[in-house]
């Protein structure tokens, strides 16, 4: 039986209502994100057209989810909310804190040792608060959350970019900041510009080496990893029905990876396969009841240009694998000959050091199943593999089964280390070197989602390519990164030319589904009696202050902290990896406040002036000496500015430190949403040549700060050392809620207000 039964059959309840009302006042046939959107909204029953890419709209999502990274900075405010129990069902999930060393058994003592602090204060938080708790070992998010707790025409929100993973059960699940979370959790309405929609046709049938991977890879080239931003990402057609729910799901979780709000698919037989397998036939029952309202109405599909802002069109026929990369998601390249000349003309290690096989993107049975069907061919025709291979199932039902059918068996015989169920190398969390920095440069596939540089070992040389699990498997065996797996032979022990067959494996495991303990505590009825305990000489968990708001004579003087050049990422601003140990501790993890980025008057990283001193320091030294004078900083940025990650750490840490304002050429969209919760500034230049202005020494005044208002720009006077000045203009997306959060210090000193009244 399914969790929250009785709310999911609420969501059902009121859909057709709802949807139909919606019909009537859009006045042409919805998608099924329309349909999704419009049966959440926070005041019920539609009454008005929303604009798409213009309108903000108060939103009631049905469940929330958070990661121990994210899930400490949330809960820590969530505490100062007054509430006692979280508004909506929520679930902690405890997958990436666990790093990736020795294999499984060994990794997991040592991280429920290392993390204890962290785990057992998220444990106790969870229970006092009446959310779920998902222990260490028992898997990675959205893995998880797709196993029990996505249901399709259902809206998520969760505190992790990969949210959107539930959109392969025909969710609307979008990953937000933390302090969206508490806002959500603490009773209120949650808020979501109303998004501009892109369909995705799929035709033709997916065979042979492609995977539903190579589908999202595809997109990723297309769109860029910026070409979704604002957007929901709708795939339809008889190509999408022919898709696993789990391959689905693989291709929703990377369309954060080109910055979309989120993705999905309507409700299908694959998702009814799906819910009936992890033993949710009552969902599925309840879904068919009103099946028509979990997809789209017939015509947007049939004449999709007439309803979608953009419309892509797919030959899955036509598609091969892909391999994408490397440092950056959307760089596709087909295997073989494209990829040995890019390979060679751009200087690419061609040998392939490691194989990863796992993520939330593709940890699935299905994935392991068709994966292990190329290691076992390995083993049948006598090859030895090149490379080190890595696998980290999904979650311990995923793993369990796995073991039960003999797949894990196949790779272990492989030499291959079965990691945690975790994240593990996918955030970082893989201890493959003991000083990255000064790595080696070489090359590792990877079937995870992300590939920024240091993303996975920390090394700035590795050149990580993204690929489906089977063409990760087989570049594995191979060692090389101009293997075809369709055409090319290989030599085994015996000296014989052999080549692999192309891959097979189940969609759903044959025998089903088995664990012994998924890692689930439910929490306590009542827990108004248990304690919360946060030691003050902790490294890890610190309670959080309310942000004093920003004054306005504040930003008179203020002084460039960092000109960023090129990719800012999250990962820049706030790094994973060993960092992660802090994410409970502001003022400890603000020591790695945008040591990653890049300073575009040196081309250096973590290496800025000190206007104070005349002298070259580390961005969070330079930003504590300002911050010790009573000084506000602004930091530029460039295009697409935070993308990646949803962690609020990369607006809280630099607010902390006494950050204003981060003026951008344009932001991800999480991120710009992260700024306004915590009381800053998060502006774009109206003429992006503007950005070519900025000087190392110059110091920014907000001279009509006073009037911020919605619709109506900044004017910000740049004062170069010189004497000389420029007066330039920023735009703004803040509406009057979001301006009553900056004038007030942050979003939860309003909430709190509004919980005290």
């Amino acid at each position: 039986m399914a969790f929250d039964i009785d709310m999911i059959k609420g969501v059902y309840a009121n859909m057709a209502e709802r949807v139909d009302k919606a019909r009537e006042i859009v006045g042409k046939p919805l998608t099924l994100s329309e349909k999704i959107l419009y049966s959440h909204l926070w005041d019920g029953n539609p009454t008005k057209a929303f604009t798409r890419g213009k309108d903000y709209v108060d939103f009631a999502p049905d469940r929330i989810a958070c990661q121990d990274a994210t899930a400490q900075m949330a809960l820590l405010q969530f505490m100062q909310a007054g509430k006692p129990k979280v508004a909506v069902p929520t679930t902690v999930h405890c997958d990436h804190l666990i790093q990736a060393k020795n294999g499984a058994e060994a990794d997991l003592k040592f991280a429920n040792t290392s993390s204890a602090e962290v785990f057992d204060f998220l444990e106790s938080v969870s229970n006092k608060y009446g959310i779920g708790f998902w222990k260490p070992g028992a898997g990675i998010i959205h893995q998880v959350v797709l196993e029990n707790y996505a249901f399709p025409g259902g809206m998520m929100i969760g505190t992790d970019s990969h949210t959107v993973n539930a959109g392969g059960l025909g969710m609307v699940a979008i990953g937000v900041g933390g302090a969206d979370a508490v806002d959500v959790m603490a009773g209120m309405a949650w808020e979501l510009k109303f998004p501009k929609l892109i369909g995705v046709r799929l035709t033709g049938t997916i065979s042979g080496w492609t995977a539903p991977k190579d589908v999202i890879l595809k997109v990723a080239e297309i769109l860029t990893v910026k070409g979704g931003t604002g957007a929901i990402v709708e795939y339809f057609g008889p190509g999408a029905k022919a898709l696993s729910c789990t391959g689905k799901g693989t291709i929703c979780n990377m369309g954060a990876e080109i910055g979309a709000t989120t993705s999905t698919f309507g409700y299908d037989e694959s998702m009814e396969r799906y819910l009936r397998a992890t033993d949710r036939a009552d969902v599925a029952d309840a879904a068919n009841e009103i099946k028509e309202y979990l997809t789209a109405d017939a015509d947007v599909y049939a004449n999709p240009e007439n309803y979608f802002d953009q419309v892509i069109d797919i030959d899955l026929s036509k598609l091969g694998p892909l391999l994408n990369g490397p440092f950056t998601p959307d760089l596709s390249t087909s295997v073989g000959d494209e990829m040995t000349e890019k390979a060679n003309s751009n200087d690419w290690p061609i040998q392939v050091e490691w194989g990863l096989i796992g993520s939330c993107t593709n940890s699935s049975y299905e994935d392991l199943s068709r994966a292990s069907s190329i290691a076992q061919q390995a083993l049948d025709k006598g090859l030895k593999i090149k490379a080190e291979l890595g696998i980290n199932p999904g979650s311990e039902q995923v793993r369990f089964t796995a073991e039960r059918d003999g797949i894990l068996e196949t790779f272990e015989k492989l030499d291959a280390k079965i990691f945690t169920n975790a994240c593990g190398p996918c955030i970082g969390q893989w201890a493959r070197y003991s000083d990255p920095k000064n790595a080696p440069k070489n090359s590792i596939v990877h079937s995870f989602n992300r590939n920024f540089a240091k993303r996975a070992d920390g090394n700035p040389n590795t050149h990580a390519f993204v690929a489906s699990p089977e063409i990760t498997a087989a570049i594995a065996i191979a060692g090389r990164l101009d293997f075809n797996p369709i055409t090319d032979t290989l030599i085994n022990e015996e000296g014989q030319e052999v080549k692999f067959d192309e891959p097979t494996g189940w969609e759903l495991p044959p025998k089903g589904f088995e664990v012994e303990d998924a890692g689930f505590l439910a929490p306590m009825e009542d827990g108004s009696g248990v304690t919360v305990a946060v030691s003050k000489d902790s490294e890890r968990l610190q309670l959080l202050e309310p942000f004093v708001p920003i004054k306005d004579e504040e930003l008179m003087g203020a002084k460039l902290l960092i000109k960023a050049f090129g990719k800012c990422t999250t990962d820049h601003i706030s790094m994973a990896g060993p960092w992660l140990r802090f994410r409970g501790h502001l003022d400890n993890i603000a020591n790695n406040t945008l040591i990653g980025a890049v300073n575009a008057f040196n081309k250096k990283t973590n290496f800025v002036k000190n206007q104070l001193t005349g002298e070259y320091d580390g961005v969070p030294d330079t930003q504590r000496a300002y911050k010790a004078k009573g000084i506000k900083s602004v930091v530029i940025g460039d295009h697409n500015y935070g993308e990646g990650s949803s962690r609020e750490h990369a607006a809280m840490q630099p607010r902390h430190l006494g950050v204003a304002a981060v003026i951008v050429k344009s932001f991800a969209r999480i991120h710009e949403t992260n700024l306004k919760k915590q009381g800053m500034l998060g502006l774009t230049f109206a003429n992006e040549n503007d950005y070519d202005l900025i000087q190392e020494d110059d110091t920014f005044n907000f001279i009509d700060i006073a009037d911020f208002a919605p619709d109506k720009p900044l004017t910000i006077e740049i004062v170069h050392s010189d004497g000389s000045k420029d007066t330039i203009k920023a735009n703004h997306t803040y509406n009057a809620a979001q301006i009553g959060w900056y004038r007030e210090g942050s979003a939860l000193n309003v909430i709190k207000r509004e919980n005290a009244a």
